[in-house]
């Protein structure tokens, strides 16, 4: 069956840096579109970042422009997201998603908490 798995979340402080990392089984991962969405604390999950099948190409919302950086591995199935120069407003959840052709399935989150 289909399992995304996130990890790598934590508690860091104002600064700091995180790397998640997102494990995909159970589909063709090479063919998906990924995307890290979170969802902070009373809000609605909002995209982080995107990259495409092949990884030549990302997108990022503006707020984490220049302190996030979205890559993949498609040897290893396996989509990550590092963070720098993290901020209390980076608190949330962070989920993975796959996406392809109207077809989308999620990771289960994994919480990043940026605090002092």
């Amino acid at each position: 069956q289909v399992q995304l798995v996130e990890s790598g979340g934590g508690l860091v402080q104002p600064g700091g840096s995180l790397r998640l990392s997102c494990i995909a089984s159970g589909f063709t991962f090479s063919s998906y579109r990924m995307s890290w969405y979170r969802q902070p604390p009373g809000k609605e999950r909002e995209l982080v970042a995107a990259i495409t099948s092949t990884g030549g190409s990302t997108n990022y919302r503006d707020s984490v422009k220049g302190r996030f950086t979205i890559s993949r591995d498609n040897s290893k199935n396996t989509v990550y997201l590092q963070m720098n120069s993290l901020k209390p407003e980076d608190t949330a959840v962070y989920y993975c998603e796959a996406w392809n052709a109207g077809r989308s399935w999620w990771g289960q989150g994994t919480q990043v908490t940026v605090s002092s």
